[in-house]
């Protein structure tokens, strides 16, 4: 029998509760019907003040440590920010940038976001698609995006994005079911470069 895959998400919402954890969550339960899953979510909002002035990873308290190796050691990766900007958060960036650059290398990832307006939907694939690219990972076939108006109480209730968050987890897990068993360790990734 196989481990159950590990399923981690990080929402870059800064405020409890986030319309981005929100949808993050819903993900992640869509995932964890489909396949057996460790699911774990990491919400940036309350570790802000203790890396917000980082500038080094050996700077960051034990707790944001716990948090960046729950990232790395991830099997698939579920990411939702707000859009601040035409863009995801500062402080999810910053989070990012205390990755691993080899860390995410043909990781699954399935990209999210939730703005304002529809204005912003464009996010997932000139923002957050060009950021892990650079770590090699594999983004996901579909995005998904969210605004306010589809959320009752911070929970999905607009019946086209439950559709479509549906459609994006049926699209990923032929992908998702990939990396089973077959994904090098960190150290087995480093010993061939």
């Amino acid at each position: 029998m196989t481990r159950p895959l590990r399923l981690v998400a990080v929402s870059g919402g800064m405020q409890r509760p986030s319309k981005s954890a929100a949808l993050a969550e819903h993900l992640l339960d869509l995932i964890a019907e489909a396949i057996p899953v460790e699911q774990r979510l990491i919400e940036l909002g309350p570790l802000a003040p203790q890396f917000a002035g980082a500038v080094w990873r050996s700077q960051v308290p034990a707790a944001v440590e716990r948090e960046l190796v729950a990232v790395e050691q991830a099997d698939v990766l579920v990411v939702a920010t707000p859009v601040f900007r035409g863009a995801y958060t500062g402080l999810f960036k910053h989070f990012f940038d205390f990755i691993d650059q080899d860390a995410l290398i043909d990781k699954p990832i399935l990209l999210a976001a939730t703005g304002g307006s529809e204005r912003h939907a464009l996010v997932i694939d000139h923002q957050l698609r060009p950021l892990f690219s650079f770590f090699q990972a594999r983004t996901l076939p579909l995005g998904v995006y969210a605004t306010d108006k589809d959320f009752v109480d911070y929970r999905v209730r607009d019946e086209a994005l439950l559709q479509r968050a549906a459609l994006a987890v049926h699209r990923a897990l032929p992908l998702i079911d990939l990396t089973r068993n077959t994904r090098p360790s960190l150290a087995a990734q480093r010993a061939v470069a």
